[in-house]
């Protein structure tokens, strides 16, 4: 029997379309949420442009209504500071709806997240990408949101994954620098040169405010937190795991210390009455038979302390 005959050594390799099905987990499920909310967009956007008027800043902005799914959940800075703060996650899973085109903005956003965001799952498992994932997200709505308060040629309102794309696509990049990726589906190019250029044309457009509408400081904002997850060896869960035993301690209820108090002396209940009497007559019978058979001369003076005790209690009856 040869070595490939062995049981042990039958295990087949996955097929592409098991590999597929089996790889990217996270991925297909982040995917399919921006496809069914993007669904939504799209039959809920108004047939023809409308607008919101709101003061801003003291001045009256007219704001392009989208519908009533991009209008509650998309990123606007003026909102968030108001109180929305669910604003700073929830824009991450909605793009640009149109009626007019392909809508390349999603096409692009989700081709690149599962391109990329496979490869990194594979290397951090389904549960911490997706803990990147979001925490990127995040990080890159409240820079948008700062940027904004602080800097005047920063934009009001934001919809699109690609802030927390770009935080897989650099995690990519460092992990497989030399990585060939094909712009245009024909331009061999390395994946690092490629995150290069993406990051200089952001910060370029950020620093001039020359962005043409893109949400650049979203990006900038995922790049810096994928470079820093990197370096800083960082695991998501691992510290979530431990703010929340940090939580539970600082909830804990307070321990009390309990001081011994010197003990006090127990008082020995005397026996109820009525076995006294019962044990005392019972040792009197014992005397009495053995002064009639002996004499009161043989008695002993536990026995004659007993017919003393008789006869005082017999007395105190009598009175």
């Amino acid at each position: 029997m040869g070595i490939y005959d062995r049981e042990y050594y039958r295990k087949e390799t996955p097929s592409y379309l098991g590999s597929f099905i089996e790889r990217g987990r996270m991925c297909k499920y982040l995917i399919g949420i921006n496809v069914v909310l993007f669904v939504l967009q799209m039959v809920t956007l108004p047939d023809e442009p409308d607008f919101v008027v709101r003061e801003i800043r003291g001045q009256l902005v007219q704001i392009p209504s989208e519908g009533p799914v991009t209008d509650s959940l998309r990123l606007d800075a003026d909102l968030v500071c108001h109180g929305q703060v669910w604003r700073v996650l929830t824009y991450a899973f909605l793009h640009l709806p149109t009626k007019q085109s392909l809508p390349m903005h999603i096409i692009f956003n989700m081709l690149f997240l599962w391109w990329f965001g496979s490869d990194v799952e594979d290397l951090y498992g389904p549960k911490e990408f997706v803990a990147i994932y979001l925490t990127a997200a995040v990080l890159g709505g409240i820079v948008f949101t700062l940027a904004w308060r602080f800097l005047p040629h920063q934009g009001l309102t934001c919809i699109g994954a690609s802030g927390a794309v770009m935080t897989v696509l650099v995690l990519c990049a460092i992990h497989y620098p030399t990585r060939i990726i094909y712009l245009f589906l024909f331009l061999p190019v390395p994946i690092w040169l490629f995150v290069l250029f993406e990051i200089a044309q952001d910060s370029f457009g950020f620093l001039t405010g020359h962005a043409g509408g893109t949400a650049v400081s979203v990006h900038l904002a995922g790049a810096a937190f994928a470079f820093v997850y990197y370096q800083r060896h960082w695991r998501l869960m691992t510290l979530w795991a431990a703010l929340r035993g940090w939580q539970r301690q600082l909830f804990r209820p307070k321990l009390r210390v309990y001081r011994d108090e010197p003990r006090q002396p127990v008082p020995v209940a005397a026996p109820p009455s009525g076995d006294v009497d019962e044990q005392l007559e019972a040792k009197l019978d014992a005397v009495l038979e053995k002064v009639a058979r002996y004499g009161k001369q043989s008695l002993t003076d536990s026995e004659k302390q007993i017919l003393m005790r008789a006869s005082e209690i017999y007395k105190r009856k009598r009175t």
